[in-house]
């Protein structure tokens, strides 16, 4: 996933409203998003080529997502691990986000570059970490953030107008959002970040939506929580950019269920 808008309101009246697009390689093979077969409390999609995710939640109220880390400067590690696996150990497992953070930090260099967002959101508690210089670990304040390819909230023209967007946003309507992370406004050349990997990549990965050849937005996601209510949908797209189908997801964190007839 490579870029994720967000605002989150912690404490008793929790809430998050989330709008993210996952960009990939068109031929990597990916599961859309639905209750994983072999562990069933996780719902999200599935990189089927290491396994791992970009985005999912649990039905406790566990959340994770992941964006990499672009610098084409920077050699990934020999063997590197696949970074969708920590979204998915996180699910999966029961440490605190503090706790479960703490331990990606330490081996962060297994990984090329990435930045996580882990929350409890039962608790009230959404984190951040990366393995860049200024990527946390920490708690997040309420507030209205942006992440892309760098560290949390480097203003990327498309991390402002998609933060910009979601401030108008206020989780009612579909077609709203999907407007949003449909995008496909380049930034002006003078305002395009340099990542090490030409100017003409540069330009092509600008736009919050990305259709490229070989290359590009294949899965955007609406996520809000409104107290012990959570819902999800995802809408997966094809090298075309067109639309294959709607999933979608409605929790009772509380109850830890799913909603019948509520999506």
């Amino acid at each position: 996933m490579c870029l994720i808008a967000f605002s989150w309101q912690p404490g008793a009246h929790r809430a998050l409203r989330l709008l993210a697009n996952r960009d990939e390689f068109y031929d990597r093979a990916t599961a859309p998003a639905g209750w994983w077969p072999d562990l069933p409390h996780i719902w999200g999609g599935r990189d089927l080529q290491a396994g791992g995710s970009w985005l999912g939640v649990t039905r406790h109220g566990r959340l994770a997502a992941l964006t990499n880390h672009r610098d084409g400067r920077v050699p990934p590690p020999a063997h590197a691990r696949s970074r969708g696996e920590l979204v998915a150990d996180f699910l999966a497992g029961d440490d605190s986000p503090r706790q479960y953070l703490a331990r990606v930090m330490a081996r962060r260099r297994d990984y090329g570059g990435f930045n996580l967002l882990v929350a409890d959101l039962g608790a009230g508690e959404l984190w951040y970490g990366g393995s860049r210089d200024g990527a946390g670990p920490r708690a997040l304040a309420a507030g209205l953030y942006g992440l892309s390819n760098a560290v949390l909230d480097t203003p990327w023209p498309k991390v402002e107008r998609l933060k910009q967007g979601l401030a108008g946003w206020t989780g009612d309507d579909e077609a709203a959002a999907f407007a949003l992370l449909d995008d496909h406004r380049p930034a002006e050349p003078a305002l395009l970040p340099d990542t090490g990997v030409g100017a003409e990549w540069e330009r092509r990965l600008s736009p919050v939506f990305i259709h490229s050849p070989g290359y590009g937005t294949r899965a955007q996601t609406l996520l809000t929580l409104s107290g012990d209510e959570l819902r999800l949908v995802e809408r997966e797209r094809d090298a075309d950019g067109a639309v294959l189908g709607l999933r979608r997801a409605c929790l009772q964190l509380a109850r830890h269920t799913a909603l019948k007839g509520a999506c």
